[in-house]
């Protein structure tokens, strides 16, 4: 060895890894090894259960008549149509109708769309007067023609149809909308209407003059049989309205019906010659027996027909249309599967305080000077803080959904409530946004607690800001406005991902809390997560510039 040089110390021990990896595993040992946070982690998801669960309290009973025996529970629960994609649909009309095998076309003019709804101010008119009826023709009152699988509800169909407020449109299959010529119907401007059959293939076009014709839309209505029913109808859902107070509003319906005029009426194809009405959905009792000797609606009842010479005059009332909560869908009592995840908020306080904990416990016990020193790069030390908050998060947050959807809804059926069906895809968003909902909600918390520094202060924040925002809200405990509001600009505006039921355009409704929320679901959820971004980068921020 040349004298005055000196040999490094070289270990036995083989150089350890400083990666991400390795900060994950430290951070989930810290998190395991302290047994009140696995604790709070249980408590959460036990309180989702507890308020998610024991919230399906209801005595329903029923009865078919006045001396029929009183039913409870499932017995209760209304049967509802399902369409051909197995949405929950409302399918009542009147429909004056004649078989037609084969390919073939119906083709009529409109020359009137009328309506009548009872008031608002009585829900009880009286029986020998009609003074609490109106002449209003509802926005989505229609009247047209259809070739429909049958008369079975929920069967598949295609129409085009006159409305109230919204031109002249072709709707099938219940969800599927397309606008055609704009403007109402009347004796000056009257609108041609035609559908046209081509196999399992419908397609409608509508006309000013009988001359010119337009194409709006084709249906394919697969599996329609060789003979179907194909003919006029007329229809008008349920007026619905609000009834507002300080701390929310509730929603009301009244009945309404359709009147719609028809001439030039034509068949091709192989048909029946003989007309034929039947109340699809059977007959809806809207207004008194007197409104019809004052000639307020149709001779013979508060739904029919009357055909002199070649015009026909088609009277009917309820909807072709997806079924909607609230007064008007006929489903009586109905629930959703987000309410079965109401206790959710319950879960977030308990995350919230072991999110804030997982960073400020170390603030407290001086820690943070370890962890910083172990490793120096502090933007990574917090992102594996959040991955590991965020992961056990999710996991018990979807555990808790899943078992919370999959008996909610069975304890409401058996209890004689109706719960809406969804498809596979929209479950899944509701029960995996719930669980990614409490894991953003955790990450926020962990950030604010870093910024803070101190437990009790960074959890009053967070649950202020999330929490409380939302029960506010929900709870109608501020107006209307106010409450929207809140689920726009908040970080409460992730809670929309939980909203099963869509917002159907061409279906009146009242489409507000507590079943739909101001924000699209991904919207309210993008929401959530600029505000769990901007906690986190402002967290970072000064954990970089301050002194441990």
């Amino acid at each position: 060895m040349t004298p005055g040089t000196i040999t490094p110390y070289r270990s036995a021990e083989p150089a350890g890894h400083d990666g991400f990896a390795q900060l994950l595993r430290a951070e989930w040992i810290k998190f395991r090894s302290v047994r009140g946070w696995i604790i709070g982690m249980v408590v959460a998801l036990l309180l989702m259960l507890a308020v998610g669960l024991l919230g399906v309290q209801a005595d329903i009973a029923c009865t078919s008549g006045p001396h029929a025996p009183v039913k409870h529970g499932a017995a209760c629960v209304t049967p509802v149509p399902v369409g051909p994609g197995g949405e929950p649909v409302t399918d009542n009309f009147y429909f004056v109708r004649q078989p037609l095998t084969g390919n073939g076309s119906i083709t009529a003019r409109v020359t009137s769309l009328t309506g009548l709804q009872q008031s608002a101010a009585s829900s009880a008119p009286s029986i020998s007067g009609s003074q609490h009826i109106l002449r209003v023709v509802q926005p989505w009152s229609k009247a047209g023609i259809i070739i429909k699988q049958g008369t079975r509800q929920g069967s598949a169909y295609a129409a085009m149809m006159v409305t109230g407020g919204n031109g002249v449109r072709m709707q099938y299959d219940y969800t599927q909308d397309v606008a055609g010529m704009a403007g109402k119907a009347s004796a000056a401007h009257p609108r041609w209407l035609r559908l046209t059959r081509s196999g399992d293939t419908i397609t409608g076009y509508d006309s000013a003059d009988g001359t010119q014709w337009a194409k709006v839309g084709s249906a394919d209505l697969s599996g329609l049989p060789t003979t179907v029913q194909v003919g006029l109808f007329a229809t008008s859902p349920t007026h619905v309205y609000l009834s507002s107070s300080f701390g929310g509003s509730s929603s009301n319906g009244v009945p309404s019906m359709a009147t719609g005029v028809f001439d030039r009426v034509g068949v091709s194809g192989q048909h029946a010659g003989a007309w034929a009405g039947d109340a699809v959905g059977g007959r809806q009792g809207l207004v008194p027996p007197g409104a019809v000797s004052q000639g307020i609606v149709p001779q013979g009842g508060t739904e029919g027909y009357r055909q002199a010479g070649g015009t026909f005059t088609v009277a009917g009332s309820g909807d072709i249309a997806p079924v909607t909560g609230g007064p008007g869908s006929g489903v009586g009592p109905s629930g959703t599967i987000e309410q079965h995840l109401v206790g959710t908020f319950a879960g977030l306080i308990a995350v919230v305080v072991i999110a804030t904990m997982f960073i400020t416990a170390e603030y407290r016990r001086g820690l943070i000077r370890v962890t910083l020193a172990a490793s120096p790069r502090r933007g990574r030390v917090l992102a594996a803080k959040a991955v590991v908050i965020g992961l056990v998060t999710f996991v018990l947050g979807l555990v808790a959904s899943v078992i919370s959807v999959l008996i909610g809804t069975r304890l409401s059926a058996n209890q004689g409530i109706y719960v809406f069906p969804v498809s596979w895809l929209t479950e899944a968003r509701v029960v995996g946004g719930t669980a990614v909902l409490l894991a953003v909600g955790a990450i926020i918390a962990l950030a604010v607690g870093t910024i803070l520094r101190r437990s009790a202060a960074a959890i009053t924040a967070v649950i202020v800001g999330v929490v409380l925002t939302y029960i506010l809200a929900m709870a109608s405990l501020v107006p209307l406005p106010v409450a929207e509001w809140l689920l726009r600009v908040t970080p409460a505006a992730g809670f929309a991902i939980q909203q099963s039921l869509p917002k159907w355009p061409q279906v009146a409704g009242v489409y507000g809390l507590p079943d739909y929320y101001p924000l699209t679901p991904w919207a309210g959820f993008a929401v959530l997560c600029g505000y769990a971004v901007l906690a986190m980068g402002l967290a970072v921020f000064l954990l970089r510039r301050r002194d441990v």
